[in-house]
C-alpha cells in the first residue's frame, strides 16, 4: 500500500518545497525600483554602509536617448546642403549662379546653331548680361529674406527669454535645442532630516507588514505606493501576509544629495534589523522567516519646504 503512495507523497513533498521557496522570496519588498530625478539611471555613490546599489529595475522614468533627433536632422541638412549638378561645378552662391547661368546659356547658344557665344553682341553685349543677372539676383534675395522675416513667429521677450538666453546647461536627451536641463544642485542634508529618513524607515516597513495602505499613501510616491500595493495583492492572493515589526536603524549615511529646479532629492544607504517573516493568511502559521537584517539604498524626494517621501529603494 505505501509503494502505492510513495509517487504521491514524493510529488507533495516537491510541490510544498517550491511553495515554502517562492514564499520565502518574496517577504519584503526586495526589488529595485522608483524614481530619482536625473540621476535614476545612475549608480549612487559608495558610502561606508553600502559599496554600491544594484541599478533600478522598474521605473516610470524614462531614460533619455540621446541623438534620436540629431541623425534625421543632420539627413535633412545635408539633403538641403548637396548641391546641384551647375553648382557643384563652380561652387555656391551667388558666383555659382551666374556660371551655371552662363554656361547654360552657352550651350543653348551651341545648340542652336549661334555658337557658344553667339548671340550677345561681344564683350559689351557679355557685361550687360551679367550686370542684369546681378541685379535680378539680388532683387530676388532681398525679397526672400524679407519674405521669410514676415512668416517667421515672433521670438519671446520678456523674463522668459532672458533666462533663456543665461540658461548654458545642456539640453535635454542630447537634441541641439529644446528645452534646456535644469542642472542639480547640491543641497545640506540636516539632522534633522536624517532624524525624517530614519523614522520614515520604520513607518513604512511597519505599515508594510499591516497591510495599511493609507499608511503607506502618506510615506511614499505614488509610484512606490504602486509597486508596494502590486506586492500586497501579491502575498493575498497567495494567501499570506509579510508581517514586519521591530525595525531599527542600526547604520546610515547620505549617499548624495541634491535639487531638481522644486524638489529635493537625498538617496541615503541604510542597514537595519528587522522581524521578517511570512504568515499563512488563514491559520497564522509561520511559512517562512527572512533574515533579521538588511542593507538598502533609500531614495527620498521632498517638495520645497515639504515632508519627506520614499521614492525609490535599490538592494545593495
Amino acid at each position: 500500500m505505501l509503494r502505492t503512495y510513495r509517487p504521491m507523497l514524493a510529488l507533495m513533498a516537491v510541490v510544498a518545497a517550491l511553495a515554502f521557496t517562492i514564499a520565502s522570496v518574496d517577504a519584503r519588498p526586495t526589488g529595485s525600483s522608483g524614481s530619482r530625478g536625473n540621476h535614476t539611471f545612475s549608480a549612487p555613490a559608495a558610502t561606508q554602509t553600502a559599496p554600491r546599489a544594484a541599478p533600478i529595475e522598474r521605473s516610470m522614468t524614462q531614460p533619455a536617448r540621446p541623438g534620436a533627433a540629431t541623425t534625421q536632422t543632420a539627413g535633412a541638412a545635408g539633403q538641403a546642403a548637396r548641391p546641384g549638378l551647375f553648382g557643384g561645378m563652380f561652387g555656391g552662391g551667388l558666383l555659382g549662379g551666374l556660371a551655371a547661368g552662363f554656361l547654360g546659356a552657352g550651350l543653348f547658344g551651341m545648340l542652336s546653331g549661334s555658337g557658344f557665344m553667339g548671340g550677345m553682341g561681344g564683350f559689351a553685349s557679355i557685361l550687360g548680361l551679367i550686370l542684369q543677372v546681378a541685379l535680378v539676383v539680388i532683387v530676388a534675395r532681398l525679397a526672400w529674406a524679407w519674405w521669410q522675416r514676415r512668416n517667421q513667429p515672433a521670438l519671446a521677450t520678456g523674463p522668459s527669454l532672458r533666462d533663456n538666453l543665461s540658461n548654458d546647461r545642456p539640453s535635454v536627451g542630447g537634441f541641439g535645442g529644446g528645452s534646456p536641463a535644469p542642472a542639480d544642485e547640491p543641497i545640506e542634508i540636516t539632522p534633522a532630516d536624517f532624524d525624517a529618513f530614519e523614522k520614515l524607515l520604520g513607518d513604512i516597513q511597519t505599515a508594510y507588514g499591516k497591510e495599511d495602505l493609507g499608511a503607506l499613501r502618506v510615506h511614499m510616491t505614488p509610484e512606490m505606493l504602486s509597486y508596494y500595493s502590486e506586492e500586497l495583492a501579491q502575498n493575498s492572493s497567495r494567501g499570506v501576509v509579510n508581517q514586519i515589526s521591530d525595525v531599527k536603524l542600526l547604520q546610515g549615511d547620505l549617499s548624495e544629495s541634491w535639487r531638481e529646479i522644486n524638489d529635493d532629492y537625498a538617496t541615503v544607504a541604510m542597514r537595519y534589523s528587522l522581524t521578517d517573516r511570512m504568515v499563512d493568511r488563514a491559520t497564522g502559521r509561520v511559512v517562512s522567516e527572512e533574515p533579521s537584517e538588511a542593507t538598502e539604498f533609500w531614495t527620498f524626494r521632498r517638495a520645497r519646504d515639504g515632508q519627506w517621501m520614499l521614492s525609490a529603494v535599490q538592494q545593495t
